[in-house]
């Protein structure tokens, strides 16, 4: 099976890179203002307004809120969940871990991340998990360069995380993303070196790197939102924004200044 099919990447100019840094920046302030307010006992339902009250205010606009059909401004994924679980009466407790993923659209440009927070305090094997999954990010943004290809970026990802003993998610992927969304080529957590669409200066693109304790495999929800791990283990998701420069890739969800 080839899993890197022929795709039709977008180059996006110096001017719609400075656009979506902004963008980008502003979304990474809302999700650090948002994060603030995670302790046992606040509602996922509770975060999810502020984070619509923070990106309303801002002059954006939520991306995923009716977004095939999602709800919601946030997916806030608990514990098992790894993606896209809907906000709700759900009080977190002491020992869970959140995860938060939030988008926003910006004078016509979408900006999407995702991470992982520990609630109170928790297991230092937990703590251990989302350390690894950070880290499989942080190598990952440093092989996106012009001349790499998508497929070492997965298979960066997946050699790191599978030798500190977890699981990399394959259902799920991360997806370059400009004026939509999701725009090609999908980013895989695995694969081949040297393999997939070449990176070039201009491409922008969600990395996102999902992590389980346990087993891999996920099952989706019966109303079909949200994937959780078929084997209950606990699950772990990081994603950034890049832009792939002549010097180099740029984190544009980052709390930064804009570029210049």
């Amino acid at each position: 099976m080839n899993i890197y099919k022929s795709k039709m990447i977008s180059v996006k100019s110096k001017k719609e890179i400075e656009i979506m840094s902004e963008g980008g920046r502003l979304l990474a302030e809302i999700l650090d203002e948002v994060s603030k307010e995670i302790k046992p006992g606040i509602t996922t339902q509770e975060l999810d307004k502020l984070a619509e009250e923070l990106i309303l205010k801002a002059g954006a606009k939520p991306a995923f809120k009716g977004y095939n059909g999602f709800p919601n401004t946030l997916c806030t994924s608990v514990n098992e969940v790894v993606v896209h679980q809907i906000p709700s009466r759900y009080k977190l407790k002491e020992g869970d871990i959140i995860t938060l993923d939030i988008g926003l659209v910006f004078k016509g440009f979408f900006s999407d991340m995702a991470k992982t927070y520990p609630v109170g305090r928790v297991s230092p094997e937990v703590l251990r998990l989302i350390r690894v999954t950070k880290k499989a990010l942080k190598f990952a943004i440093k092989k996106s360069r012009e001349g790499n290809t998508f497929g070492d970026i997965g298979n960066t990802i997946q050699r790191y995380v599978e030798s500190q003993g977890f699981g990399v998610v394959r259902e799920l992927c991360g997806h370059g993303i400009g004026r939509n969304l999701h725009e090609e080529p999908e980013v895989l957590n695995y694969g081949k070196r040297h393999k997939g669409p070449k990176i070039k200066e201009g491409m922008t693109f969600c990395i996102e790197p999902m992590v389980t304790m346990g087993d891999w495999h996920l099952v989706q929800f019966k109303d079909g939102s949200g994937w959780k791990t078929r084997d209950g283990s606990l699950s772990c998701h990081f994603e950034h924004e890049i832009a792939v420069t002549k010097n180099g890739p740029i984190v544009l969800t980052e709390l930064k200044k804009a570029l210049k």
